[in-house]
């Protein structure tokens, strides 16, 4: 199972692909540029991880607290995945975890099914 894990809520654009055992990561600056170009840097990140939007078969998304651009992007990216390539996406936020700060993304797919994070569903958390 191929997960995508997509944050740009935060201080920076953090990307996971969680495939099997093998865990890849990367990080972008939080800027407005790099929001706009997002899809390719996931087509990026995916090509040089030997991997493919059709090949995801979950992802992962971090609806907030944070930035709105980030925010708001990555929200409509995912969309846009699932009604394109029919992608299962959740959308999460660590506070959805309780009261635990070590939290690592490869924990997100597990910790979604624990807390019975449900499908498809988005509700962003903005600051204001």
């Amino acid at each position: 199972m191929n997960n995508l894990i997509i944050d740009a809520a935060r201080n920076k654009i953090f990307l996971a692909l969680i495939t099997g055992k093998n865990i890849y990561t990367c990080s972008h600056e939080n800027s407005k540029s790099n929001f706009e170009r997002l899809i390719i840097l996931i087509t990026d990140f995916l090509n040089k991880n030997k991997n493919s939007i059709k090949k995801i078969d979950k992802i992962y998304v971090n609806r907030g607290p944070g930035s709105f651009a980030g925010i708001r992007n990555s929200l409509s990216i995912v969309k846009g995945l699932f009604l394109t390539q029919k992608i299962d996406y959740y959308c999460f936020s660590f506070l959805d975890f309780g009261k635990s700060t070590n939290i690592k993304y490869e924990d997100v797919p597990i910790l979604c099914d624990k807390f019975k994070i449900k499908k498809n569903l988005i509700n962003p958390l903005y600051l204001s």
